[in-house]
């Protein structure tokens, strides 16, 4: 009896993670168009179900557009730079940027990216570094590794220096490369030794 309660928990679970994201998605969809339809826009002739959502689907590719561009990235980066700078807002906006993977070096919470090895032989796993301790005289660093396609939930551990492998490659594009199962190209560029 106890073997089918785990048999059946295990899979019930695992049917909820696998239906989160395509429930948040319907959930995000239809709440953009009902709130689009109680807007003044479902008053107007023109307005057909669906048009919200299509609406924001062209707004994301004309942003994506805008800040692919040289002009674009500059007045992206100029936007960035005033939202940086707003009082108490300015932090929250940041705190945000790095949780989403946007930035690092010494000041951001996920440092760089690194290729740890894994539980499995002959295999890495990416990690982000988050810090660095002492521990007798030896340095190590704290790595959180984690979990695709969900990168929110992973594991925290902390390695040598020496064991890791750091790779050129941004935090963002890690992410990315999380959520899409590996779909998205990874470009890790030169791997090199880590630094202690």
């Amino acid at each position: 009896m106890d073997l089918l309660i785990k048999h059946v928990t295990r899979c019930f679970v695992a049917g909820i993670v696998a239906l989160l994201p395509i429930g948040g998605m319907v959930l995000g969809v239809v709440y953009v168009e009902v709130q689009i339809a109680d807007s003044w826009l479902a008053k107007q002739s023109y307005y057909f179900p669906g048009m919200g959502l299509l609406g924001a689907v062209v707004l994301i590719y004309l942003i994506g557009l805008i800040v692919s561009t040289f002009v674009g990235r500059w007045a992206w980066n100029f936007i960035d730079g005033l939202l940086n700078k707003l009082p108490a807002l300015g932090k929250l906006y940041q705190t945000l940027k790095q949780i989403l993977g946007y930035g690092q070096g010494e000041e951001a919470m996920f440092q760089r990216v690194v290729l740890v090895p894994s539980r499995h032989p002959d295999a890495v796993e990416m990690g982000l570094v988050t810090g660095q301790i002492q521990q007798s005289g030896r340095s190590r660093l704290v790595v959180f590794v984690p979990g695709a396609p969900n990168p929110t939930t992973g594991r925290l551990i902390v390695t040598d220096a020496q064991s890791v492998e750091s790779i050129d490659m941004p935090v963002s594009d890690v992410f990315k490369a999380l959520v899409s199962l590996g779909k998205t190209p990874i470009d890790t560029g030169d791997s090199t030794p880590a630094k202690s």
